[in-house]
């Protein structure tokens, strides 16, 4: 006579379908980071510069007051774009440190001053490059942007600007 009272067994399929689940997951995860647009922005002749892997890894995920401009990739080194692709503001860090200038501005924050270079061009650019640290940061706001906003969202990026000692100040 058969026994119909087996004794059961573990489930191979509970595995099977976790790892089916963990393997959808990851391909779902980089179809969307593809997805993703990616910024192509100039890289700085200082762009290996250590000091600027400690700027660019304190940068903000996001700019301004909400809503923000949310972080996007970047196709350089020492780079980072926030915003859309074609109304993107940009940085660069590793350029080359501006001498003195009367565009210089102090940028107060929570966090501390860093003196910039403010210039704009006759575009509607704003470009923005600290001043009396090496090496240097710069910031370019498009005009779309600028139209739009306030630029002192600036001072977002003081924190990570910090991390590059200053040098010299505006006067």
């Amino acid at each position: 006579m058969l026994d119909d009272h087996r004794t059961p067994r573990p489930s191979s399929a509970r595995p099977a379908r976790r790892t089916a689940a963990a393997v959808v997951t990851l391909a779902l995860t980089a179809l969307v980071g593809a997805c993703t647009p990616t910024i192509g922005v100039p890289v700085a002749a200082d762009a290996a510069d250590p000091l600027c892997a400690r700027v660019v890894l304190s940068l903000p995920d996001e700019l301004g007051d909400a809503p923000g401009l949310a972080k996007l990739r970047t196709n350089s080194q020492a780079t980072v774009a926030w915003g859309e692709p074609g109304a993107a503001v940009t940085l660069r860090c590793g350029v080359e440190p501006p001498g003195p200038n009367t565009s210089c501005q102090a940028v107060e924050s929570g966090s501390g001053t860093v003196d910039w270079i403010v210039l704009t061009d006759e575009a509607g650019t704003w470009t923005f490059v600290t001043y009396g640290r090496d090496p240097a940061v710069e910031v370019q706001v498009p005009p779309a942007v600028a139209e739009n906003r306030s630029t002192s969202f600036v001072a977002d990026i003081n924190e990570a600007v910090l991390a590059v000692p200053q040098e010299r100040a505006c006067t």
